[in-house]
This record gives C-alpha cells, structure tokens and sequence, in this order.
C-alpha cells in the first residue's frame, strides 16, 4: 500500500469476549477513528480502497475461521494493526456450547469437545490460541494489542482505556453503557430446547431451493425461541446443570500450557 494509504486496525475477535459489548456500545463512540460496523464487515477491502477516511477500525469474531479471514486481511496490508481479545479455555468453549445448543446443536458438553476422541462438533486444534498470536505476530509487521477477557471483568475502564490508546482514540466514559448487554439464557431453558428443539445443527437439511430453505429455517427457529421463553412455565428437575464442572477443569489442563505462552506472548510482544 502506499503512504497515502490509510491507518488500518482490525479487532479479530475471539467471539464470547464482549464482542458485542465493544462493536454496540463501544467502538461507535470513539473519536478520530472511523468505525465500521461489523454487518457490513464483509466489503472492508471495498471500503478500504474508496479511502475516505484516514484512519479505519473493522470488527469481526473469528474463531475456527481465524485463520482464512485473517489472511484476507494479511492480504491487503500487512502493515494492519490487530486487536485480539483470549479468553481462559474452559469458559470460553463453555459459552460456546451455550451458543450451541441455544441455536439447535444436541451434544452434550463432553461431546461437543471430545478431550479423548477428538470427535466432537468442535475440534480439540479449534481451542488452541498461541498458534493464532503466532501468526499474527508472523504476517503483520505492526504490534498487536492482546487482551484478556477476564481483565474487562476485573477493570472495565483500564480495559477500553488500553483499546483506546492503541487506536489513538478518545473517548468518554460516560457515553458507554457498561450494563450487560444481554442476560444469558438459563440451564433450564437451554436444556429444554435441547431435548425438544426441532432444531438439529449437526444434521441440518439444505435445500437447492434457497427461498425453502429460509423458510424451513425460520419455522424451526421460531419453535425454537417459543421453547426458549415458556420455560418457565416448565417445572426444573433437580439436576439442570448443562456445562459439566468437571469438563471445564479438565479443559483448564488441557490447555493450561497453551494459555501460559498466550500469557507470556502478551508480556513480551503486546502493544
């Protein structure tokens, strides 16, 4: 690109570390940067090449596409600065499955990522984090901002002020909502549409007719969210608890070695 060519910065994710928070509430409000909104992420090399601005922010979750969108990126300007956002394993696939099985998916937990196995609808390589600052720090020429997910819990202020300063932006903090943006969907209702959902993600039937096929979609989707909200009309069993603990801890060792040079790489090499 030329020198004329503008000031990129990308925030690639992972999905389920306040994404929506940041793209709704935050980005928006930021000043001396242009932000455009992730529901029209998909034309950024268009966007970039019109130039109107001089400084673009783009947002986007990528988690096991990480690496082909990224390289879409690469492939415009390695000289983009990139915003990555990690999560500690056994609570980010935690709320995954969640994501899962609140949009028809019918696993169960252990399943879903098989430590064993292997066979799960997610893949054991899908977890893997360091891999991807890897090739962050290999294909972009700028420094990149690495940020955890449990420090926006810890301090929401230092948190948006270390993404700010990366973006040499300003913002104030009054304008952003800080409330939750959404409550999650409780155990009782997603065990609910996971016996009862229509709904199956992982033997989904696609038509050649696509005008069927949102049909049919938008049928199921609709049981779906009905199951979902007359849940509570539905008596809880004693035992509704639809991540296993002990699951989560043996995904924290699992991983614990590829979240420690996650850490490390972020001491030593993040903006």
């Amino acid at each position: 690109m030329s020198k004329s060519s503008p000031e990129l910065y990308f925030h690639v994710g992972l999905g389920k570390t306040a994404s929506t928070f940041l793209q709704d509430r935050f980005f928006p409000k930021l000043k001396g940067i242009h932000y455009t909104p992730s529901n029209i992420y998909r034309f950024f090399p268009k966007i970039i090449k019109k130039g109107s601005y001089d400084r673009y922010l783009f947002s986007r979750e990528f988690d096991r596409q990480f690496y082909d969108e990224t390289q879409k990126i690469v492939d415009i300007s390695p000289d983009t600065n990139i915003i990555i956002i990690l999560r500690k394993h056994d609570s980010w696939i935690a709320s995954q499955y969640r994501r899962y099985v609140k949009n028809g998916g019918k696993q169960d937990f252990e399943q879903f990522i098989d430590l064993e196995k292997d066979q799960g609808a997610w893949k054991q390589k899908d977890l893997y984090f360091y891999p991807m600052l890897e090739f962050i720090k290999e294909k972009f020429t700028k420094q990149p901002l690495v940020l955890f997910h449990e420090d926006l819990k810890k301090d929401q202020k230092s948190f948006l002020d270390r993404i700010a300063n990366y973006l040499k932006a300003e913002y104030n903090i009054s304008d952003i909502n800080l409330n939750p943006k959404h409550t999650a969907y409780s155990d009782h209702q997603l065990q609910l549409v996971k016996r009862y959902s229509p709904i199956d993600k992982d033997n989904e039937t696609h038509y050649s007719n696509r005008i069927w096929t949102f049909i049919t979609y938008r049928s199921k989707w609709l049981i779906n969210h009905l199951v979902l909200y007359s849940a509570n009309l539905i008596p809880k069993s004693k035992n509704e608890n639809l991540v296993s603990v002990e699951h989560q801890k043996r995904i924290n060792t699992f991983y614990q070695e590829d979240w420690n040079r996650c850490i490390d790489f972020a001491q030593k090499y993040s903006a």
